[in-house]
Parts: C-alpha cells; structure tokens; sequence
C-alpha cells in the first residue's frame, strides 16, 4: 500500500497501477494497514511538498502550479561564506530573495533552467551553472538535498519542452480579425474562470480530506467493541484508499492546470506580438503613405525628373507602382537612453540611381549619391588607397608567433582573499594573471585598425569622417573579447614606442607618467595626415565576482588638412566569473564623439549582456548628427565583430511607442561595411588569444630607449614560459620602485622643512597642461624622443629595470 499510494502521489499512472493491484473496494481484505497506508501517502505528500519546515531548508509546492519553495543555503563570497536564502522554482526559473516577504518587492536573481546544468557535489550541495551565472546552493539534508535535484531536474524537463514547443510555433502566427481576437479573448477567460474553479476544488479536496483522515484516526483510538473496532478500521482503510485515489485526482488536475496556464501564457503572447506588428505596420504604412503622396506629386509637377528632386527622397515604390520588400528588410535599433528611439527601414536599392560618387558625397542625403556596387566608404574598391601606398608596403618580416602559454596551477583563494575592495594596482599579483604585455602595449593596440582614419582623411564631409572615427573607436574593443588577463603594471618612467612610420605611415609613443594613480600618456603622428593624443588613468575595483575597469581622460584626434578635432572617452570594461567560473568581459555605457570644430556628434551605445534580451550581444547602435541635429548616418554592429553605416535618406517622428516617447523613423540606404575584426592567428587560444599585431608589440627591436617595456625582465621571462623566474625578477622591479617612491618622498619632507616647492616626478618625454577644449590637465607630447633615437642619446633616461 506504501509503494502505491507514492506513485499516486506522483502522477495519474500512479492510480492506474493502484487500482490494478488493489482488490474491489466492497472487499475487507486490503494489503497493510490504514495506519501504514496513511503513513506512506503522507511521505508521499512530503516528497512532493518539501516536507521540512522553513528553519530546516523544507520547501512546500504551491496547489494548482509548479511551484516549488523553500529554503537553501547560498555561496555569496568568501567573506560571509553561505547564507540563508528563500528560493523559488516556478515555470522554468529558478529566484531567490532574502526572505520570503521579499517576494513582493525584490527579486535578488533568477537562473533559467531550460538551458543550465545541474550538478551534485556533495552529500548536500547543488551546483546550478547558466552561461555566466553560477549558483552554489547547499541543503540542511541529504533528503532535502534529493527533494530539491527532483523539482530542479522536472522544471528543466518541462521548460526545454515549452521552449520547444514555443519555437515550433513562432512561425504559424497569422494577423487575426477582430471577430476571431474576441472570440479568443472570451476562450481567455473562460478557461481563466475554470482554472479558477478546479484550484478551488483541489484545495477544498485536500482540506476536507485531512480532516476526514483525523476524525477516522480519533475515532479509531476510542474504546469500542471489538466488532465496532473492526468495522471502524475497515472504513478506516477505504477512508485511506480514497484519499490515495483524491490525491492522484489532484495530480492529474494540476498538471491540466499547468497545462492550461502554459497554453494562456502562449496566447497572451501571440496576442501581443500581433498587437506590436499591427502598430509597427501602421506607422510604416503611415509613412509609406505620406512618401508615396510625395512622389505622385513631384512627378506631376516635373515629368521626367522625379528621380533627382528633393520630394522624391525616401521613396521606395517606382513610378510603375510595384510593392517594395522593405518590410521584410526593416531593423529595429534600440533607443538611446537620452534620445528618443528611433527605427531604421531600409529602402529598396532598385528604384535608386546608381552613381560613381566620391567620397565627398556620401552624406548630402541624396540617395542617388549613394554607390550601390562599390561602397563610398571604399574609394572606388580601394584600388586607388591601395596604389597611394605601395611605397609604405611592409618591409620588415614581423614575428607570426610567440612560445605558447605554459600550464600552470594556482591557489586563487590564497591570492584574493585579500584583495576585495582594493584597487586591482595595489594589489601584488604573480605574473600567472597576467599576459606578456605592459599596458602601454596594449594601449598602443588601440592602433591595430589605424587605416579607419587614413580613409577618414580623404573624406571631405565631416559627417562622413565622423563615421570612420567612429567605426575606429568601437575597433578598439574587439582585442578584448578573449582578453581577459592583465597586463602588466608600467613602471614609473616606463616608455613603449612603435615606429612604423616606414611600414605603416605612423610612429607611437607612450610613457607611464604616473604610479598612483596609474597613468599613461600617448602620443601617435601619422604622416597621412592626423595625430591622436590621449592621457589614460585606469581605476578599477575588485567585488569579487566581478571586476571592472573604467579608464579615465580624453581621445583626441585631429586632421592635418581640414583641422577637425575629435574627442571622445572609453567606456566601462568588467570582466565576470573573477573567482568561480569561465572568465568573460564585457563593455557597457556610451561615447559621445565630438567634432569640435564643425559641433557634428556622434552617440554610441554599447549595448551590456543582458541573458534576457533578445538582442545580438555586444550591440552597438548610434547616430551621426551635424551641428543643428539633424541626423545623417545610423551606426549599428557589434564591438567584437563589425560596424556597419545607413545613410539617411528620409526621417520623420512616428507615433508613440510603449514607453510614450515618440519614435523617429530613419528611412536608410543599404548599410556600408566600415570596420570588420581581422581573424585571430592560428593557435591563437595557446598565445593568449594575441592578434597579429599584438604578437609584434613585445618583439625584440634595437635602438628603442632603455626604458622601453621591450626591455622589461619580468615580462621577457613570461613571454618565454619561466614564469618562477619572471615572479622572482617582478617582485625585484618593484621594490626597486618602491625604495624610489621612499627616496622621492624623503626629499619632500626635506624641501618642506626647509621652505622650498618640490615639483615631484616629472615625465620625461610628456608634460602638462591645460587641455584648451576640456580644461583639464593632460600630459601632451612636448618633443624629444625620436631625436635622441637618432642621436642614440639616452642619458636622460633614468635606470628602472
């Protein structure tokens, strides 16, 4: 009876094997007892509701859903080790709050179990693992432990097949009429009242049997006749026996509602996303409309030349009146956070006049300037970018390869436990962390697609140039996205420099002018006609599961020729999973470029990882205004892969989206590839994940300035694989700048005392100033380097390594 009354408990197939091995109910003669019967269908009960109470991690499954709650003890740091969290599995997803009256109001995060990984450590501890999220939960039992890995691994069961279910039905949604939307709506709610009716049911069956199931219990204690103790028991046991039989009817009206509560949930969203298309196409087909109108005019008013007025812009049906396909081709970017959203429909190439137009025409808003079989941004397939510079091929065989990363074990904990809170260059980290790079050499990485602003050079529109400026300031993350190492920390005086002025038509140089807080200056001429400077403070701060990197100071970058100056900042680099887990970054936040002379602009946003969006990862959209804000060119792509220009063609305000803010439309040519990722070299993922140019940064170069991170031993002996060697050799370096920083610090206390200033470290090669256009101080270039390079005059430089 014990063994059946649990598989009733379990499903409707539990009652189909009862009634099967249980003889007639008129029989007396039943297998056990009432008292072993009622025994077992309670633990059956307790197995499916958790059971324990709140102080001992039970858990308790809600009448009518897949709910299931209770108690468990969550990892969150090492400083306060596991604490007492109250968990919640409902529909696939797996909360927790801090108790359970923040169920109201707070949710302190949620995992989805149709795609994560359930794994058992221990006798008690339950390790839930979702891309980058990981939760370590630990159980007051073993059997508490088992409760739990049973609903855990069910909702998985059952989120994969919603999902599956749900993806096999994305496609087949048709626009509904309205006569069929109110019949659904009344459906809606009728199976709602239903619903309704069978939970109040089952919790009026549940109630009444339980009390039913005491009174037979205290009715059977009473002192009676024999022949009334045996007939007492006798109903006693049918009593059981029905109970069985109710609690797998239960069941099997809780799956139905599950069932139920599913195919709504699916309604409701098909029913909504019909609701969005409807508004969308309508202000499309608003739009269509006005341009259409438009264009009938202009072509009665001048037969024969509507193609080159400035009424016909943004057309996308001929004069023929065929249908265009830009329904099908149309984007949706998402909003700036302090600009209204906008959306961008892509126009049809074939009613376009096709045109062999320079670059200078690529933004004066006339489609017909736009080439639909070269890109503008090209310059004629770059033939002539390619002829203009084959005196600057390269000459030197640069190095394709470096020794690959050695395997070696780590106590993390012995390294970070005293490291939260700190900033990340305070803290003494082994050369394991790091990569054999100085982050001098990766700023200069910045560098690696430096012909963004050769071609931006021969650009004569300003808004077109900004394009390029832009593309090459989203360039400067894709090294990031396997980078997840750290450089190592300049010494003060510390100088790199990249001399391709030969090779590639610039030369590089940059100097750590600062220790706390770290900083590095960065000089860069080109002799095709621009100069970028900038001055980098890194801040970072350690929070334990995650890391993040906000570098602080201003990118300038000017034109020679039209004396266009750029200036932009970076945005928020964190790097996820620090201490359990695979390592991943991130870039999240906006830039806005500015054109200080001509006051165009540029807004990008870098869009962070959300596991709920259904946007690409790491999005980045913008816009690119002239000074008066009119909108010019849409900037879309990702930050790892590509960034992709729209030219405007045609904007007009729509009607108000969800939010109540009023969309812009932005009527756009095909988009122009501006920036594509190089291919990481083979072998990469054993070589740090460096790319072609990275591996060259750190190669042995004669001539360079004996400050040079080339020079570095500690990092020399890394990149080799001795890596004992290279923590032996760093922990040199540094107290070699320490005992520095004392002796500088002694001489202030000496200058104090004695009445004069004390200027501090000065940089060698950089100095300050007050930027005119930010009005902050910045370390700028004043001159020097590549002459003593020359000369091989280095007598200025002082002996850090």
């Amino acid at each position: 009876m014990g063994k059946a009354a649990a598989l009733c408990s379990g499903s409707t197939r539990g009652l189909v094997s009862l009634l099967s091995a249980v003889p007639c109910l008129a029989c007396h003669e039943l297998p056990g007892s009432g008292r072993r019967a009622m025994s077992a269908e309670t633990a059956a009960a307790g197995s499916r509701g958790g059971g324990g109470g709140a102080a001992a991690g039970g858990a308790a499954a809600a009448p009518g859903s897949d709910t299931y709650k209770g108690w468990l003890f969550k990892w969150t740091n090492y400083l306060k080790g596991y604490q007492r969290r109250w968990f919640v599995l409902s529909n696939g997803l797996l909360s927790y709050y801090r108790t359970q009256a923040e169920m109201a109001h707070t949710c302190r995060g949620t995992i989805n179990l149709s795609t994560a990984h359930i794994d058992t450590e221990d006798s008690c501890n339950i390790v839930l693992s979702n891309g980058g999220r990981t939760y370590h939960l630990k159980a007051s039992s073993e059997v508490e432990r088992q409760r739990w890995v049973t609903a855990l691994e069910l909702a998985k069961a059952k989120a994969i097949r919603m999902r599956n279910n749900q993806s096999d039905d994305s496609g087949d949604e048709e626009p509904a009429s309205q006569s069929d939307k109110s019949e659904l709506h009344g459906t809606l709610k009728t199976l709602s009242s239903k619903l309704e009716d069978l939970s109040t049911c089952n919790d009026l069956i549940a109630k009444h049997g339980a009390a039913l199931q005491r009174s037979l219990s205290e009715l059977e204690n009473l002192k009676l006749p024999a022949e009334s103790g045996e007939k007492i028991k006798a109903v006693n046991e049918r009593a059981t026996l029905f109970r069985i039989t109710s609690n797998a009817m239960i069941n099997a009206c809780r799956d139905f509602l599950d069932l139920a509560e599913t195919h709504s949930r699916k309604w409701h969203r098909a029913l909504q996303y019909e609701r969005e298309q409807r508004i969308r196409l309508e202000e499309t087909i608003e739009q269509l409309a006005k341009q259409h109108n438009s264009l009938e005019r202009a072509c009665r008013g001048a037969p024969g030349s509507a193609g080159s007025t400035g009424t016909a812009k943004g057309s996308v049906q001929s004069a023929k009146g065929e249908a265009s396909d830009e329904d099908e081709e149309t984007e949706y970017f998402d909003a700036m956070e302090d600009a209204p959203a906008f959306i961008t429909v892509t126009a049809d190439p074939k009613h376009h006049r096709r045109s062999g137009s320079n670059l200078s025409g690529a933004s004066e808003g006339h489609p017909e300037d736009w080439n639909l079989e070269d890109s503008v941004f090209e310059s004629s397939n770059q033939s002539s970018y390619n002829e203009s510079c084959k005196d600057l091929l390269p000459r030197k065989r640069r190095r394709s390869r470096i020794p690959d990363k050695p395997n070696y074990s780590l106590n993390l904990w012995s390294i970070m436990k005293n490291c939260i809170g700190k900033e990340l260059s305070k803290i003494p980290m082994p050369v394991n962390f790091n990569e054999p790079l100085s982050m001098l050499q990766r700023l200069t990485e910045d560098l690696e697609y430096h012909e963004l602003l050769d071609k931006a050079v021969k650009c004569e529109s300003s808004t077109e140039q900004m394009c390029f400026v832009a593309a090459f300031s989203v360039s400067s993350y894709s090294t990031t996205v396997h980078r997840t190492a750290k450089p190592f920390n300049p010494l003060l005086g510390e100088t790199y420099e990249l001399d391709r002025l030969e090779e590639l038509g610039f030369r590089s140089l940059c100097e750590q002018v600062s220790h706390h807080p770290p900083a590095a200056a960065h000089h860069v001429f080109s002799k095709r006609g621009w100069t970028l400077w900038q001055e980098i403070t890194i801040a970072s701060k350690f929070r334990g599961k995650y890391l993040s990197i906000m570098p602080l100071g201003a990118i300038h970058l000017e034109f020679h020729s039209s004396g266009n100056h750029y200036v932009w900042r970076k945005v928020t680099s964190t790097v996820h999973n620090i201490i359990v887990g695979k390592l991943w970054i991130d870039q999240s936040g906006e830039i806005e470029i500015v054109n200080h002379k001509s006051k165009d602009k540029c807004q990008l946003k870098f869009t962070p990882y959300s596991y709920f969006s259904r946007d690409v990862p790491r999005k980045v959209t913008g816009v690119v205004s002239d000074a008066d804000g009119k909108a010019h060119y849409v900037m879309s792509g990702t930050w790892d892969e590509k960034m992709e220009c729209s030219k405007i063609v045609q904007s007009s305000h729509g009607s108000a989206g969800s939010e109540g803010k009023q969309k812009t439309v932005y009527q756009t040519l095909s988009p122009k590839v501006l920036w594509k990722k190089y291919p990481l070299p083979e072998n990469a993922e054993n070589m740090y994940f460096f790319s072609s140019l990275a591996l060259t940064l750190n190669e042995p170069e004669e001539r360079v300035a004996p400050t040079d991170s080339r020079l570095r031993p500690d990092q020399r002996l890394m990149e080799s694989g001795r890596w004992d060697e290279a923590n032996v050799e760093k922990q040199r370096l540094e107290e070699k700048q320490r005992a520095v920083r004392r002796r500088r610090e002694a001489e202030a206390v000496e200058a104090l005392e004695e009445g004069k200033d004390y200027e501090g470290y000065i940089p060698l090669w950089f100095e300050r100033k007050v930027d005119p256009i930010t009005g902050e101080l910045i370390c700028t270039y004043k001159g020097g380097y590549w002459e003593a390079k020359d000369k091989q005059d280095w007598s200025l430089c002082p002996d850090i390594f």
